[in-house]
């Protein structure tokens, strides 16, 4: 599973874009700006040469001139983009690219994005409820359940992320993945 988390905007099927990371703030005087990169390995944001920008309803494309990484972030000069006022009002923008963009994966691995809003089912066919996001903890990703409409209670659930150990299925087609979890666990 690749680490890209879905936009703001909604469901995979709702929104052409996918959320790369965001700009949270300036770096120096010469229009350096910080970028939080939702990418695994977070450099993996700059495999992407044009860059659509987007805050709200507010959208701007964009290329970079260089980077580095800094810690848990990137320091990236954009193209056009000299001081730190110019770099200033780029703060809170996402960094995004057309869903189309992504390289395509291989059978049985998935982005995140597609997974989140998916319905998590038990094997007996109880309905937990649906993905929220996911985290990642360092030995395996943790999918954030959170109680929907039908859901067998409202208990919010943190199930790892396993194949062939929990997740025992997904369906991005009708929307369902199937897991072997213990609903009072």
């Amino acid at each position: 599973m690749t680490d890209m988390p879905e936009s703001a905007a909604g469901s995979p099927a709702e929104s052409p874009l996918v959320v790369l990371g965001k700009i949270v703030g300036v770096h120096g005087i010469r229009g350096a700006v910080k970028l939080y990169s939702h990418t695994d390995p977070l450099d993996n944001v700059l495999d992407y040469p044009e860059w659509i920008l987007r805050r709200g309803s507010e959208v701007r494309t964009t290329t970079f001139v260089d980077a580095r990484i800094q810690g848990r972030i990137l320091v990236v000069r954009l193209k056009g983009m000299n001081d730190r006022n110019q770099a200033l009002e780029l703060v809170d923008f996402e960094v995004c690219v057309p869903r189309d963009a992504l390289p395509q994966l291989d059978e049985g691995e998935f982005y995140w994005h597609q997974l989140v809003g998916l319905q998590v089912v038990t094997l007996e066919g109880q309905l937990l409820g649906r993905i929220d996001h996911l985290l990642e903890t360092g030995s395996n990703d943790v999918m954030v359940v959170k109680p929907c409409e039908g859901s067998l209670d409202q208990r919010e659930r943190l199930l790892p992320y396993l194949p062939g150990q929990y997740v025992h299925d997904i369906d991005l087609a009708s929307g369902v993945m199937r897991v072997e979890w213990d609903p009072e666990f």
